[in-house]
């Protein structure tokens, strides 16, 4: 029998990970065969509720049948030609995607960390050659907390030790400031040869740490009035999990970006990921208007594998279903429903400190120490009780489910979640 399809149990797929597998990952113990929507099944059968979407790239829910579906019949068709010849589905993705955001250019790639790469390429290249900075000179202001990846570049700028340590020489030209201060902001955006301005609307990886209101607004504001490029990774926060469109738009709800909004801030350059592809197949994209954009000339950037047919049939199928099945207004309801439900818990116990987030991005914050096991503790209980989360920072426990819950299926979580922490309770 083909070891890749016979049926093993959890136990023995752990340990061959373990044994045939680099250790850069340290997954909760549970090993999943199967997903449908809001549920996952492991080996043996048994049904969790996910909580987690794979970090918010199964927004549409696990094998969306349209998105599914766009994949299977394009794999029968044609999947790669590189980009070395046009092919006959591109052109229309890209058409689709800018008009869905509003933006002149797209250039597609694969994953998020390549996505923000290419951003920071596309900064740094304006700068020398329409803002007038000296050639390897440009700086990008970034984040502290910031996640943005793991490649070189980008753990140059990161305070996570575990991703930094021993993979140096780290790669010069940024400025990190505080999240969320905008009068840093304002002191490191005066300096000498800044480009650019990269930021996560709301930092995921560092607890679900939402700024406040008019962060995102003022710092767009302060990027244009200094010249400088106000880029945004939406890679996890974009495509309707936060309750908008993208975070950027606050409170805004149209399926098109749309600068009548007075709270959106549109980026001068977009960084999308994750939910593009529903989980599907690997798709990024880079979102500018011509004058950034066209910076880039042929040869100077590029991938083999971006822009391939099978992706840009899938970021449309999972586009569409964004629209379809109206994901962004369900995830602004079941959200401020989730939080409500969570702070009610919360004064029961003491076991959790807040909850926060937007839309269904949400975390609570544990009440121990960054360093102790019961967030870690916790989670196992939640699998335990059929629902998947993970923690983050040690003491901090993320909750994500897809869109395409419903009102039940959440009140059937929040009960779980009830459940779990009041058998912590001291």
């Amino acid at each position: 029998m083909d070891t890749m399809t016979a049926t093993i149990s959890s136990k023995e797929a752990i340990q061959l990970e373990d044994k045939f597998g680099a250790h850069n990952y340290h997954p909760l113990p549970v090993v999943l065969a199967k997903g449908e929507g809001v549920y996952v099944w492991d080996c043996e059968g048994k049904k969790y509720f996910d909580f987690l979407s794979a970090y918010s790239a199964v927004n549409q829910g696990h094998c969306h049948p349209k998105i599914v579906g766009a994949l299977t019949e394009q794999a029968n068709t044609l999947t790669l030609t590189s980009r070395a010849f046009y092919n006959d589905v591109l052109g229309s993705y890209e058409k689709y995607i800018i008009n869905y955001f509003g933006f002149d250019k797209v250039l597609p790639m694969n994953t998020g960390a390549e996505a923000v790469e290419t951003a920071i390429k596309l900064c740094r290249k304006w700068a020398y050659e329409k803002k007038g900075i000296a050639e390897n000179e440009a700086k990008i202001i970034v984040c502290e907390n910031n996640f943005h990846g793991r490649t070189t570049t980008i753990i140059s700028f990161s305070n996570d030790e575990d991703a930094r340590k021993n993979f140096g020489p780290y790669t010069p030209g940024f400025i990190k400031i505080p999240y969320n201060d905008l009068d840093a902001l304002a002191k490191a955006i005066k300096e000498e040869n800044i480009a650019g301005f990269l930021v996560e609307p709301i930092q995921g990886e560092a607890g679900v740490y939402v700024p406040s209101d008019d962060f995102i607004t003022k710092a767009a504001k302060l990027c244009k009035d200094n010249n400088v490029l106000f880029i945004a990774d939406e890679v996890q926060t974009g495509i309707a999990r936060t309750g908008s469109l993208l975070a950027v738009c606050g409170n805004c709800t149209c399926e098109a970006a749309c600068e009548r909004q007075a709270s959106y801030s549109k980026p001068d350059i977009l960084i999308l990921g994750k939910a593009v592809s529903g989980g599907v197949y690997p798709v990024s994209a880079v979102l500018a208007d011509d004058e950034v954009m066209m910076v880039i000339k042929p040869g100077q950037h590029g991938s083999t594998f971006g822009g391939n047919p099978l992706a840009a049939k899938v970021a449309v199928a999972a586009l569409d279903v964004v629209n379809d099945e109206n994901l962004i207004q369900n995830a602004r309801v079941l959200g401020d429903l989730f939080r409500s439900e969570m702070n009610r818990i919360i004064a029961n116990t003491d076991l959790v400190n807040a909850v926060r987030g937007r839309g269904l991005l949400n975390a609570i914050l544990i009440n121990d120490t960054e360093d102790s096991s019961t967030a870690w503790d916790i989670c196992i209980a939640l699998r335990d009780n059929g629902l998947l989360a993970k923690p983050t920072h040690g003491n901090i426990i993320r909750f994500a489910p897809p869109l395409v819950m419903t009102k039940d299926q959440l009140m059937e979580c929040v009960a779980i979640i009830e459940k779990t922490l009041m058998s912590f309770k001291k």
